[in-house]
């Protein structure tokens, strides 16, 4: 059993919190590499921003739980080294989809977990949820939860459509799961190819696809049953086009995919939302910065030499999200 407190990581309940009180949100960055760490690392020291790992199931799988448990106690000591003197910084299994994961997660280090559940029948989304909190909160490990279903392509999580939030049964589930905060479906899906072109406008000036906004009226209703209560959105990459761009200008091939508008994102983050998941956006920024590279160079096979222009990119990606999408530099 390692404590995520051995680690220098915390939970999310007092940053939560302040997020609430304070109208901006906590970034929650997905990582599957060293690079995207450092990015993430570098990019919230410097800003001073409260952050949240977060790793897939199929992340963990990847990288390793023990090599995870030992990246993550590092980014704090790196973070510490880049002048952050109190690092805030959250390890978060995201997406998790049994018990017996999220008490693997809670035995290495995790200081926050998720359970989605959200696709089985309401009784045993809340029975489920219910065993992680109160095995997870012995060591005071927070618990997010879903209710609702967001569709599109994350890892193994994958539905081919969305089911908004029911506002009328928050309360009823927050209070018998006992969680920390809540997932909720507003119109927001998972992966870069978030709508499909039939569910969108073009802009008649750049062809470009428009997505249909969020469901703001539902996202009220659930704050309104639920005060002051921790809201998280998922899927809320905004696809910069920019690096849908230079993806196809260096041999990709990403007809029409189309994210949030960062305009939404900002008023979410305003509102009770106090975590927002951002994990397509420094996909493509890495893979964009990486196709340049070897498209340019085809000689290249130092990985250093196109996963630094990799991290650089992913960096800025970072800070813009922070500085001007979420608000949250300067919090921590």
């Amino acid at each position: 059993m390692v404590s995520f407190k051995e680690l220098g990581l915390v939970n999310t309940r007092e940053m939560f919190a302040k997020a609430i009180n304070g109208g901006y949100a906590i970034p929650a960055f997905n990582f599957n590499n060293m690079e995207q760490l450092q990015a993430i690392i570098k990019a919230s020291a410097e800003t001073k921003s409260p952050v949240i790992l977060q790793v897939s199931k199929g992340a963990r799988n990847y990288a390793n739980q023990t090599l995870l448990r030992y990246m993550a106690e590092g980014a704090v000591e790196y973070a510490k080294e880049l002048g952050w003197e109190n690092p805030q910084i959250v390890l978060h299994l995201d997406h998790g989809d049994s018990f017996e994961l999220c008490k693997s997660c809670v035995d290495f280090g995790f200081s926050s977990v998720m359970i989605d559940a959200s696709s089985l029948p309401y009784e045993e989304n809340i029975a489920l949820t219910r065993k992680v909190v109160e095995y997870a909160h012995q060591f005071d490990v927070t618990v997010e939860a879903e209710l609702g279903v967001l569709a599109g392509v994350e890892d193994e999580v994958q539905s081919e459509v969305s089911h908004y939030t029911k506002p009328e049964e928050v309360i009823d589930f927050a209070t018998r799961t006992g969680c920390d905060s809540l997932a909720i479906s507003i119109g927001t899906s998972h992966g870069a190819y978030k709508f499909k072109p039939e569910q969108c406008t073009r802009d008649p000036k750049t062809g470009k696809l428009v997505p249909p906004p969020l469901a703001f009226d539902v996202l009220d209703a659930i704050m309104e049953k639920l005060p002051g209560f921790p809201i998280v959105l998922h899927g809320s990459s905004s696809v910069p086009q920019e690096y849908v761009d230079m993806i196809n200008e260096h041999g990709g091939k990403l007809p029409d995919a189309v994210g949030i508008p960062e305009e939404q994102l900002r008023k979410a983050a305003k509102s009770a939302v106090c975590k927002i998941n951002i994990d397509s956006d420094s996909r493509l920024a890495f893979t964009a910065a990486v196709r340049k590279v070897l498209d340019e160079k085809p000689g290249e096979f130092d990985p250093r030499k196109f996963c630094g222009p990799a991290r650089e990119e992913m960096e800025r990606l970072y800070k813009h999200k922070i500085i001007e999408v979420l608000g949250s530099d300067g919090t921590a």
